[in-house]
């Protein structure tokens, strides 16, 4: 499998019989640019603009936006509701945790968690390859609660996003932090990368490091 960040909350995994795009989103509202795609499968965290452009991709066969269990080509999906605040989504609203299940490889994308998770929840995810977690606060949770999340997965691939990137629009996300707070805390082996590719039968999970993709 094949993993390209697109920037924001926005990555494309690419397995052997499907595609598929996580988050979307409007890049006049965010202020990056939005590369062209194709996807077979896109998921969405919530319904905001800068994680629900589903309209930029091109060949979509299924969008799944919720809670439950889904399959299509190959690829197991499973949606997990939380919320986007540490309020019980009083705030924000409702976020979607989405398990996706590659080639073998189990992902989790935690969209714009906003509070920490219950052992309950974390119990409910399982074992997980690859982890991508929001790290730059304001909108979701922070760089301190994602590292203590990264710590009890435990995962071989940490994959930080939703962190203040240059060209962003200052207005809306002038205050979330960069990835490198994250990075010094985790204390992980980093490697910078424009793109991931991970075999399941390659996959050690007495190693872990953290993978920061450059934006596509």
């Amino acid at each position: 499998m094949d993993i390209v960040y697109l920037g924001h909350s926005s990555f494309k995994l690419k397995g052997k019989k499907a595609t598929v795009i996580t988050d979307p989103f409007d890049p006049v509202y965010v202020g990056l640019k939005y590369p062209k795609n194709d996807a077979d499968i896109v998921t969405v965290s919530h319904n905001h603009n800068d994680h629900n452009k589903v309209d930029l991709i091109d060949n979509v066969k299924m969008v799944i936006n919720g809670a439950g269990e889904y399959e299509i080509m190959g690829v197991s999906i499973i949606g997990i509701e939380t919320d986007h605040d540490a309020s019980g989504g009083e705030e924000r609203g409702k976020n979607i945790i989405f398990i996706l299940e590659v080639d073998g490889l189990r992902i989790a994308h935690f969209g714009d968690l906003g509070h920490k998770l219950s052992e309950k929840l974390m119990e409910q995810m399982g074992d997980i390859d690859v982890l991508m977690i929001p790290v730059g606060g304001e909108y979701t949770i922070g760089h301190k609660q994602a590292v203590d999340i990264a710590k009890e997965f435990e995962s071989p691939y940490v994959l930080p996003m939703h962190y203040k990137m240059p060209g962003m629009n200052e207005e809306v996300f002038g205050r979330l932090s960069g990835v490198d707070e994250f990075l010094k805390e985790l204390g992980y082996e980093v490697e910078r990368s424009d793109k991931l590719n991970i075999k399941k039968e390659l996959v050690n999970h007495d190693q872990r490091k953290t993978v920061v993709l450059e934006k596509k």
